[in-house]
């Protein structure tokens, strides 16, 4: 997002047309990419995992030429390890993820003002190699390849396919992809928010960074309370009150920095933690169909990051859409004249924004409080066969 803020201030880029409606797609199609990947790559590597390896060797060679080939552009177009702690194990990894998102807002602004955007991709493409390649001879699984291609695939069309019948898994995808529709937004505009709130690129980086840091918190939190309580209780605890702090906290107490930073750090620990709880869905899933197959979970993952990516595409231009980053901007600002509230800021061009990802969480929580209901009509069934048989 800090490239994404020197763009829009570089003339080159923000005079062409309709760049302000194109350059906030660049982060959210990248990322939805690796999303939306997940379905087609998993089974590849489900089925040959000798391949594993070979595809992170590729991944980092993409990731480094996709980020050193952009620095040049001009124009703006468009679970092996772990079993009964696998939920705390995967919300540690996802928290890795945040841990650059609160270095780099802090390191890129005086990098970028130095040597410019396209000089700077160079730079962290390059930085992102040394450091990545080194350390990929060193990830390793706990099971040998060969086992693991003992333990399946299962052949295509039976078994695997078991899971596709389940009512709660689809209910899960459901609100997973409401999730996403709203997740990304303010991780997208809340630099821009803050400059419309007259704060300066370093004060923008740190609301950024705060948001990461909460992130680090509530992954791991979260994946440690998903091994321990039932997921759909959880979930539809994180979307309700990401909902009610998008709303009160951003909607509302975001007048000045320290609202925007209370919002920021509730955002980041709230609802960056919706992705540590897919193992406490999956995990039943795939005990249930084929005793504790890891290749299975990492099929449901797939979906799930499938379902999560199309949202994180289509998010951006919905809130560009909502934001009005053009000429309507100036006659709004006239109906708003000082910023009693959040949905003020900027004129009160974000305040059918924040309504919009307000709402995206609080439909993704009514649909996990059916996920819930079903899911409890389920295990009293299960229960009441059980009793029966004994």
């Amino acid at each position: 997002m800090t490239f994404f803020i020197a763009y829009l201030n570089d003339t080159e880029y923000a005079s062409q047309p309709k760049a302000s409606s194109l350059l906030p797609l660049i982060g959210p199609i990248s990322t939805g990419i690796i999303y939306c990947s997940g379905p087609f790559i998993t089974p590849v590597i489900t089925r040959y995992p000798y391949h594993k390896r070979t595809s992170m060797y590729v991944g980092t060679i993409l990731c480094w030429t996709s980020l050193f080939a952009a620095s040049y552009t001009t124009q703006v177009k468009l679970h092996h390890w772990f079993h009964h702690k696998r939920g705390f194990a995967n919300g540690v990894v996802f928290a890795g993820t945040a841990v650059g998102g609160i270095l780099l807002p802090l390191i890129l602004p005086p990098l970028i003002s130095s040597y410019g955007p396209p000089q700077t991709l160079r730079i962290l493409s390059i930085a992102i190699a040394l450091l990545i390649v080194p350390l990929l001879p060193l990830i390793k699984g706990r099971l040998p390849v060969s086992r693991i291609r003992a333990m399946g695939p299962t052949p295509r069309g039976r078994g695997n396919a078991e899971w596709t019948k389940s009512i709660s898994f689809w209910i899960l995808v459901l609100a997973n992809t409401f999730q996403g529709f709203g997740y990304f937004v303010p991780i997208v505009w809340l630099p821009t928010f803050a400059s419309d709130l007259n704060l300066n690129s370093s004060t923008s980086s740190i609301v950024l960074a705060l948001l990461n840091c909460g992130s680090v918190i509530g992954r791991p939190a979260t994946g440690y309370l998903s091994d321990k309580i039932n997921p759909w209780f959880l979930g539809l605890s994180i979307l309700a009150s990401t909902s009610a702090v998008t709303f009160i906290l951003w909607g509302v107490l975001s007048y000045d920095l320290a609202g925007l930073l209370a919002f920021s750090l509730a955002y980041g620990i709230l609802a960056s933690g919706w992705t540590s709880t897919w193992n406490g869905f999956t995990k039943p899933l795939s005990g249930k169909y084929i005793c504790n197959d890891p290749n299975l979970s990492t099929t449901l993952f797939g979906v799930l990051l499938f379902s999560r990516g199309i949202g994180n595409i289509f998010s951006t231009p919905i809130s560009s859409a909502l934001t009005s980053l053009d000429s309507n901007s100036t006659t709004l600002s006239f109906t708003h004249a000082s910023n009693h509230l959040g949905f003020d800021v900027g004129g009160g061009k974000f305040e059918k924004m924040i309504v919009y990802v307000g709402m995206c969480f609080a439909g993704a929580a009514s649909i996990a409080l059916v996920g819930w209901i079903i899911d409890a009509a389920i295990r009293r069934r299960s229960f009441g066969r059980q009793e029966q048989q004994s």
